[in-house]
């Protein structure tokens, strides 16, 4: 990451759904996975939800260290689930 791409503080700017972390565009629904934290963000639901959903096993997630990741495709079967048994009015 080059100086250019980092706050005046030293730390990375705010998560952005289409940038990674070195500024390349990577539209969301080609990466593999996601941060918890960028998960709330593309969907608008709080951490409490999300991790309410993992647990019920309707979101996938691995874990690679510490670190939990959220699989995007995931994600999107989520909302594609939502959107298509909604009641027709």
């Amino acid at each position: 990451m080059t100086d250019a791409t980092l706050r005046e503080d030293g730390r990375r700017p705010p998560f952005s759904p289409t940038n990674d972390r070195d500024g390349k565009v990577v539209p969301f629904r080609e990466r593999l996975s996601c941060t918890v934290d960028e998960a709330c963000v593309v969907t608008g639901l709080g951490h409490t939800k999300l991790y309410e959903l993992i647990g019920s096993g309707q979101l996938i997630t691995t874990t690679i260290g510490r670190r939990r990741l959220v699989l995007v495709r995931s994600l999107l079967e989520l909302v594609d689930t939502t959107i298509s048994t909604r009641p027709k009015p």
